[in-house]
């Protein structure tokens, strides 16, 4: 028998087209080919998936935990492989653990723990995503103002430092607490830098780009809104074609008629991606937690502080897939692309995830019609099954 694995029966989209009729190849973890049922080699390891589809492994670039963890509250090796463990049974097949805004023992502990799992190839880990502490106070969100602070000298080696041990590294930071040399250096050292948590203006939203940023978080959360005479951070996201945006599509952080007009007004080459930013609660009935001290409460699907404000989200990437269908409106192939492909781009990552064609990690999801994840496989193993 040749190590080859097919997986047959399933309805397979690689990215850009289904394929019907069709068995996906793997070969030591990765897609070796998409070939016609009767290509299949005779002696290979078949696994039939009949009457399902097989489409890319989704990539979430804002996880603040799962499966009861919060990466703020055990920002260790094992609070990460917990996480990544509770977001693969939603068909995550790659993803950016995200440390909170908190203080710096706590970072230097998450960064440790990143570098850990990097080590340690922990199935799922793509590397980190360090949400503040440099952000706005002004639109601070659920982040504790008391640990929002400027970026220092220290601050701007540790993240580079950290960077050169790491596939990726993630940082949201806000113009009025970070300098554009800063952010050029980190953009120097493949750092990849978005905006967030920021009421600057558009002129100061460009100028960050200019010097390195290449993303905004959480598209219309936490940022200077739209407005006719000052685009804001909203308008710099749209119109500034460097720039991806990550958004949380939960049907509360974000009305379904402005993701539908965000998306036809987005200028590229940059895209518009989904992400959870999904804390704790993801796989448990848990009905609070706990950050940085303070209690977030759990109902009807949204998570908010004592006052009512929004603090992350409880929604897996599936369950976005299907409100991006279901409610803006948007064909399944594009809300997948937004979920696998395009956030995999926003991160260097394109020769690897987002697409199931040949050379690429045999990440991928086993859905049926409704979006509810059978099954998913990591380079060609599978770690979950329902």
């Amino acid at each position: 028998m040749t190590a080859l694995t097919a997986i047959t029966g399933a309805r397979i989209f690689d990215g850009d087209l289904w394929h019907e009729g069709s068995a996906l190849l793997i070969d030591d973890g990765k897609v070796a080919a998409i070939v016609p049922h009767r290509e299949v080699p005779a002696d290979v390891r078949a696994v039939p998936m009949d009457d399902l589809s097989l489409v890319p492994g989704f990539v979430d670039l804002q996880v603040n935990g799962g499966g009861g963890v919060l990466l703020n509250e055990q920002p260790d090796l094992e609070g990460i492989r917990t996480i990544c463990a509770a977001h693969a049974r939603f068909g995550t097949t790659g993803l950016l653990p995200t440390l909170i805004t908190d203080n710096r023992t706590v970072t230097t502990q998450t960064i440790a723990a990143g570098l850990a799992a990097q080590q340690a190839a922990v199935p799922g880990f793509l590397g980190l995503h360090l949400e503040g502490p440099h952000l706005s106070v002004a639109r601070k969100g659920a982040h504790d103002p008391a640990l929002i602070r400027p970026m220092e000298d220290a601050d701007l080696a540790r993240t580079i430092d950290a960077r050169k041990g790491l596939d990726a590294l993630l940082m949201t930071l806000a113009p009025e607490n970070a300098t554009n040399a800063q952010i050029a250096a980190l953009h120097a050292a493949g750092v990849t830098v978005s905006l967030g948590h920021s009421d600057c203006g558009y002129d100061t939203a460009s100028a960050a780009v200019e010097a390195g940023a290449r993303m905004m978080t959480h598209l219309f959360n936490a940022m200077s809104p739209l407005g006719h005479r000052e685009p804001g951070m909203v308008g710099a996201a749209l119109d500034l074609g460097h720039l991806n945006a990550g958004l949380i599509a939960d049907g509360f952080h974000v009305h379904p008629a402005s993701i539908a007009a965000a998306l036809r007004a987005k200028r590229g080459p940059g895209r518009i991606f989904l992400v959870t930013d999904a804390m704790s609660t993801i796989g448990t009935d848990m009905k609070s937690f706990f950050l940085n001290g303070r209690e977030i409460f759990r109902e009807g699907g949204r998570l908010t502080l004592a006052d009512g404000t929004l603090a992350g989200a409880d929604i897996d990437m599936a369950s976005c897939i299907r409100y991006m269908r279901d409610h803006v409106g948007i064909d399944l192939e594009e809300a997948l692309r937004m979920a696998s492909l395009y956030p995999a781009e926003a991160i260097g990552m394109t020769g690897r995830k987002g697409r199931l064609t040949h050379g690429h990690d045999a990440d991928f999801a086993v859905i049926d019609g409704n979006i509810d994840v059978l099954s998913t496989w990591i380079a060609g193993t599978p770690v979950f099954a329902a």
